[in-house]
Order: C-alpha cells, then sequence, then structure tokens
C-alpha cells in the first residue's frame, strides 16, 4: 500500500504501542487514544519470550527492553523445596534471547517513548465515544471531544474492549475460567538467574522470574471463587497461607513480601472473538480478539505479534479491507492455538477436566510449543 494512512489506536498498552511504533515508522499518521492518564503501566513485571524480543527487534527498541529487565536463556524446574530436577535451555527465535524479564512499568516508558520519537500522538483520558465507518472512512469522536476522520481504527483496548462491545455487543465477553493469578515483586535472590518453576504436584505451582537485577516476581495460580477479593489489609498473607507447601526459594521469597498493597491479583479470563476480527475498517487486536491464560507467557507475545504483522499486511496489500483480511489469516490459527493450549495447560496443572481435544494438544506440551512459537509469525 503505497499511500499514507490515518490510524487510530485504541489503547496504549504493549500491543497498541508496538502498532503505533511499527506504522509510524512506516510514515502513517497514527494516534494513540489512551483511557489511562498516563502510561505508567499497572501490574508487576512481564515475561517476554523471544518471539516478542524479535518483533522488539523489529521495531528498534530491543536493547532498550533488555537493558531495562533480565535477559535469562534456562527455565528451571524445582521441588517445592527449590531443588533443581531439571534445566531446560530454552528456545531462541533468531538471534533474541531466549526470554527477558520486565516491569511492566520499565516496558511501557520504553514504547511510549519509541512511539512519540517515530511521530505518533498519544491523547490521555480518551475513549471513543462516537464512531461511524461509512465504507471509505471512520469517523470518530473521543471523549476529550476532539474528532477525526481515519482510514483504519485498531481496538487494542484489552480484554474488557470497549470497541469489541460497539462492533459486537455482549456476544463476546470475558469468561471466567475459575482461576486467578497472584503475584508481587520482591529482591532478586542471586540463585534466581532465570526464571524457576517450582511444583507441588497439583497442589500449586509458584514461579520465580527476575525482572531487573534487583527484583523479581513471585506468581502463582489457584482456584478462586468469581467473586473473591484477596483482603487489602492482608493480601501478603493470603497468599503465602496458599503457598505453605514450598520451602527454599519460595518461602524465602513470602519473607521479603511484607506489603499487602504490593500483590496483584487478577482473575484469569478469556474471550475468543470467533466472528471475525475487523468489521469494515475497524478492527480488534491482542486480548480484545483473543485473551488468553498464562500458563505460556505468550498473551502480550501475541498482541506485539499481531502489531507488527498487522503493519507488515498494510504494506503489502492493496486496501485497507484487503490487507485487514489477509492480516487474520495469517494470525487467527497461531493466536487461537495458543489460547486453546495455555487453557489446557491450565487444567492440567490444576487438576481440571480435560476435553480429547485439550488432551491432543497437551501431547505437544509446553517445551514443544516453545520450540513451535519461535518459529516465523
Amino acid at each position: 500500500m503505497a499511500s499514507q494512512l490515518r490510524v487510530l489506536v485504541h489503547g496504549g498498552g504493549i500491543g497498541g504501542l508496538t502498532l503505533a511504533i511499527a506504522l509510524a515508522r512506516r510514515g502513517h499518521t497514527v494516534e494513540i487514544a489512551e483511557l489511562r492518564g498516563e502510561l505508567e503501566a499497572l501490574g508487576v513485571g512481564i515475561i517476554q519470550p523471544s518471539n516478542a524480543l524479535h518483533v522488539m527487534r523489529e521495531i528498534s527498541v530491543l536493547d532498550d527492553c533488555l537493558a531495562a529487565g533480565f535477559p535469562w536463556e534456562v527455565l528451571t524446574i524445582a521441588d517445592p523445596a527449590g531443588n533443581a530436577l531439571a534445566r531446560i535451555p530454552q528456545p531462541r527465535m533468531g538471534d533474541a534471547p531466549a526470554g527477558n524479564g520486565i516491569p511492566r512499568p520499565a516496558l511501557a516508558r520504553v514504547l511510549g517513548a519509541a512511539a512519540t520519537a517515530a511521530g505518533a500522538k498519544i491523547r490521555f483520558s480518551a475513549t471513543v465515544t462516537e464512531l461511524t465507518d461509512d465504507g471509505a472512512g471512520v469517523d470518530v469522536t473521543l471523549s476529550d471531544g476532539s474528532s477525526g476522520r481515519w482510514d483504519l481504527v485498531v481496538g487494542f483496548d484489552g480484554i474488557g474492549s470497549p470497541l469489541r462491545t460497539r462492533l459486537y455487543g455482549d456476544r463476546y465477553t470475558p469468561e471466567y475460567t475459575g482461576f486467578a493469578n497472584w503475584r508481587v515483586t520482591v529482591p532478586r535472590l542471586p540463585q534466581v538467574r532465570g526464571v524457576v518453576m517450582a511444583t507441588a504436584g497439583k497442589e500449586a505451582k509458584a514461579l520465580l522470574t527476575p525482572i531487573t537485577d534487583d527484583s523479581m516476581y513471585l506468581g502463582a495460580v489457584f482456584a478462586e471463587a468469581e467473586d473473591f477479593r484477596p483482603d487489602p489489609e492482608r493480601a501478603h498473607e493470603q497468599l503465602a497461607e496458599r503457598l505453605t507447601m514450598f520451602s527454599g526459594p519460595v518461602a524465602e521469597a513470602l519473607t521479603t513480601a511484607t506489603d499487602p498493597a504490593a500483590v496483584v491479583y487478577s482473575r484469569i479470563s478469556q474471550v475468543t472473538v470467533e466472528a471475525p476480527w475487523h468489521v469494515g475498517r475497524v478492527a480488534l487486536a491482542g486480548d480484545a480478539a483473543h485473551a488468553s491464560a498464562p500458563q505460556l507467557a505468550q498473551g502480550a507475545a501475541m498482541a506485539v505479534e499481531d502489531a507488527v504483522v498487522l503493519a507488515e499486511s498494510l504494506d503489502a496489500h492493496d486496501g485497507v479491507p484487503a490487507a485487514l483480511a489477509a492480516w487474520e489469516e495469517r494470525r487467527r490459527p497461531r493466536a487461537l492455538w495458543v489460547q486453546a493450549l495455555s487453557r489446557a495447560v491450565l487444567k492440567q496443572e490444576t487438576g481440571g477436566e480435560t476435553t480429547p481435544e485439550e488432551d491432543d494438544l497437551l501431547k505437544i506440551g509446553v517445551p514443544g510449543a516453545a520450540h513451535v512459537l519461535v518459529e516465523p509469525y
């Protein structure tokens, strides 16, 4: 596509910022509408597997991500006492490291700075209030009173996507899996130089992930009632109560988790938009289209892959509709495969009942998935 496009990205998270960088560097006019008042991302750390890091190289921020985070190459499987049962080198995509742990706020700063430097404009405290697609363009009014006409609108606005609701009503709403993720940032233990997965059979799994030289996060998944919320005065104690079967580094990490406000609790839900991910010139991507469980650490990776493949498709095809069709044809099988396998692994790890289709998926295993996912996207 030779002509310069005007693109509105709805959502300034990891995927939205990646798309903005990729498009702005190609000379397109890009504006991001971000509901929050700043890009200081909530949460703790995030794992960037090798395929996500390959995308970071494509948009020229890999070195910044590695400098802000903690690169690693080996996944360690440990028993409840922290004794190593296996050390598994992780596959690489191209020459990117196998993985990188990074604080979410640091990643937001890296991507935000790159988007701004590329020429993208970020509108904070803004969301879509009116949207009309007449086939030739999309007229949009934002909550800050601004308005404009766009060649393409892309919703990278998360699992609760307001844009998805505009397109499909309540047909595709988040489905709670019955499990929730507990995470807290603590000082990094010297022996934690890559992801450590400590397992107590089906009873519990705890993950230690280094995200800087000085910090790591402790994460664990447990079955929780849908209406459960941690006690704001003792969330750290509630997490410790769920991990009493662990000693060694997990227990040592828990002794430093003394602030209940530092504990991040999030229910694990899924969304699968079975209809096309685009309606006319309005598209959904990332969690807005295919949110999945975190078992493969691929949620953000799928979002940034969506972003760079969309930018490539707009380059390669004449007209926005043709580019969107080609983009979805390429992305849907991979993203939904990750979603299905992530859900199956979640059930397997927690003793849930799997379907015959999920049993077939599980034959590849997480190591097999890691090798598949460093193939070209």
